[in-house]
């Protein structure tokens, strides 16, 4: 296979593993090299030789994990390979990275110790653990059972990581595990024998490091706030998923404090009284004091599930009863400053105390322009966020201190052909190298793009009973299972109201069951029709019948209420540019391509795409979603769709 991509000597060593007779593919059962892939692989390998940015957008089937797998493992230099999802992370570190590793050191034997970290929260605390078996309470009757399995594992496991735990135990997973607020640290009696310590230990200690962005970014805001670090230092790092990042790191650079950190630290001192006080009657009282305010907030708010922005409901009684609650946190942070000596779990306490009353204060008095305060509720539950419009340019400073080799990759982040969106958003330079790579799959053979005819606007009457009439006719041609994805939650309900008394397959609903038991059942099923929101537009990796069709009831523009989103569009507005253009546009596109691209994951998939919404050839503006598209044979008569499962039988 030809190996012209390479540009350098490190980049013709990389094709060479990479390519026909390479150690890859001597080692590896069914590997077969691509030349999208020889290509990233070449561009990746330039990249790191170079100490330099890349940003690479590699379609579905282009087989992106090996082809930085392969140059980042033959560098030799400590790397942080960060994915977006702790599943994602999963799957790379137990099945991906140990087959590359072994083909290459198969060729040619050297160390390359690999490690896989998460977040605190996902591994087993023996401490907590231990509290749950000798004190409870237990408040449901299997609880008792789930504690004890969580026990009998804890004996067995070597990693606590709670991924591989199992089933049962996820339904005790807050009791037995700990956060970074939580953690008593080496104050806890079990801290020698911490699973999550020894993971960081084992961290440091390996040539390649897996994580997640959401573990990266945090590592980030500690490094900021004067803490330690939890990630080693790294010469290079790769991000995967990274369209994944602005929004990430908008939340990880802002501010939030929610009604259940703050009904956490009310359970916590309570407990932590019992055991390490119990004559503090000014403790117990100011305990009080924070629980009764967290309720009047939340009744202050109103309404059951609301986002918006903070000024809406400030000069409404909102703003009062958000200073009484920094005022109550402010008097528990007093009264456990005096209790902190008599245990670690009070300390624990205290700090976590002054946090949040910290971040409650960063919350009412902004120290930045560039940052919305904006709220939302559900059930009696509440959050307080503080955004940052921008994170283009703290994003670029913690680069540019972090590594001095970036690779940035997703199959979704080019806009058409431009990158600039992207580029954008995370603050880096015009000159940095790109590649746009092209899926390998046959989408001329393989699919079909319907957009039905005759449908109102979206914003007409009787649009969303529409959309769902003409998926019912897709559905009932189609000989597989079927995603409806949806841009919103009403618009969701709306289709089961219809859907429930007319399907005769099965019909699976977001929210009826976790994410990963809906797809369970749906790839078990074959024939199941799966109605899901945001979370289903990606990261869903479903291959063969059992997904058939996928249908996008509207174009994925944000939604015009979002605070967030309204605050940006007049931060760029006020700077002369188009909202439009320049936010609304873009972003919906990179979502329309996540959506999408769940129907044809290997070379034997067949699908049908059907993206309702008229606008996408009614509109100017359409030719750009259809450009950032897969070239799928494009129809507007329900017949054709017919047609084609015909000629597949």
């Amino acid at each position: 296979m030809d190996s012209s991509p390479a540009t350098g000597a490190f980049a013709e060593a990389v094709v060479s593993e990479l390519d026909v007779g390479g150690a890859v593919s001597r080692a590896i059962e069914g590997f077969a090299p691509r030349p999208g892939q020889l290509r990233l692989g070449a561009a990746v390998a330039d990249a790191l030789a170079d100490d330099e940015v890349l940003v690479a957008e590699a379609g579905t089937g282009i087989g992106k994990t090996y082809a930085y797998l392969v140059p980042t493992l033959l560098d030799g230099r400590r790397v942080i390979i960060s994915t977006g999802t702790r599943t994602l992370q999963d799957q790379l570190y137990h099945r991906d990275l140990p087959r590359v590793r072994a083909a290459l050191q198969a060729a040619t034997p050297r160390p390359m110790r690999a490690a896989l970290l998460k977040g605190r929260a996902n591994y087993l605390c023996r401490y907590r653990l231990q509290r749950a078996v000798e004190e409870g309470p237990f408040t449901a009757p299997d609880e008792v059972e789930q504690i004890e399995t969580a026990a009998q594992w804890a004996r067995q496991t070597e990693s606590g990581d709670l991924a591989e735990a199992p089933e049962g135990v996820e339904g005790v997973a807050e009791r037995i595990t700990s956060t970074p607020e939580r953690c008593l640290g080496q104050g806890c009696p079990a801290y020698d024998e911490c699973f999550f310590y020894e993971a960081r230990r084992r961290a440091h200690e390996a040539d390649v490091l897996v994580v997640n962005h959401h573990l990266l970014l945090a590592d980030w805001a500690v490094k900021d706030a004067g803490y330690g670090a939890v990630l080693p230092e790294a010469q290079a790092v790769v991000l995967d998923e990274a369209h994944l990042l602005p929004d990430t790191a908008a939340r990880f650079f802002g501010h939030s404090v929610s009604a259940r950190a703050l009904r956490d630290l009310v359970r916590d001192v309570r407990i932590a009284d019992r055991r390490e006080a119990g004559d503090m009657p000014d403790l117990r009282a100011a305990v009080d004091t924070l629980e009764s305010a967290v309720a009047e907030l939340r009744l202050a708010l109103e309404g059951g599930e609301q986002r918006d922005a903070w000024y809406v409901v400030a000069e409404q009684g909102a703003a009062e009863a958000a200073a009484a609650l920094r005022g109550a946190t402010a008097g528990l942070e007093r009264v456990l400053a005096a209790a902190a000596e008599r245990g670690p779990e009070l300390e624990a306490c205290h700090r976590r105390a002054g946090e949040l009353g910290e971040a409650l204060g960063r919350f009412l008095a902004p120290e930045a322009e560039g940052e919305v305060q904006w709220y939302e509720t559900r059930g009696r539950g509440f959050a307080l966020h503080l955004t940052p419009l921008d994170v283009g340019g703290s994003f670029r400073r913690r680069m540019e201190r972090e590594a001095s080799a970036w690779v940035l990759l997703s199959a979704t982040l080019a806009v058409g052909s431009s990158f600039a969106a992207f580029r954008r958003r995370l603050g880096l330079a015009e000159s940095v190298r790109t590649e746009q790579l092209a899926s390998p799959f046959d989408y001329a053979r393989q699919s079909l793009l319907y957009c039905p005819s005759g449908l109102p606007l979206p914003n007409q009457a009787g649009y969303d009973q529409a959309v769902v009439a003409r998926a019912q006719e897709v559905i009932d041609c189609t000989p597989g299972g079927v995603f409806l994805l949806f841009t919103s939650h009403r618009a969701l309900r709306l289709a089961r109201e219809q859907l429930e008394t007319s399907l005769t397959r099965p019909l699976l609903v977001q929210g009826d069951a976790p994410q990963g038991r809906l797809l369970d059942a749906f790839s078990r099923a074959g024939d199941a029709v799966l109605l899901g929101t945001a979370s289903f537009w990606q990261g869903v990796d479903i291959r063969g019948a059992a997904l058939s069709a996928v249908i996008i009831d509207r174009l994925p523009f944000a939604a015009p209420g979002d605070p967030v989103t309204a605050a940006r569009q007049r931060a760029v507005e006020e700077a002369g540019g188009v909202a439009f253009r320049d936010i609304l546009l873009p972003e919906a596109v990179i979502a329309l391509k996540q959506g999408a691209g769940r129907l044809i994951r290997d070379d034997a998939d067949r699908g049908v795409l059907m993206i309702a919404d008229p606008r996408l050839l009614g509109k100017p503006y359409g030719r750009l979603f259809r450009s950032s598209l897969p070239e799928m044979p494009l129809t507007r008569r329900v017949e054709d769709v017919q047609a084609f499962w015909e000629d597949e039988s």
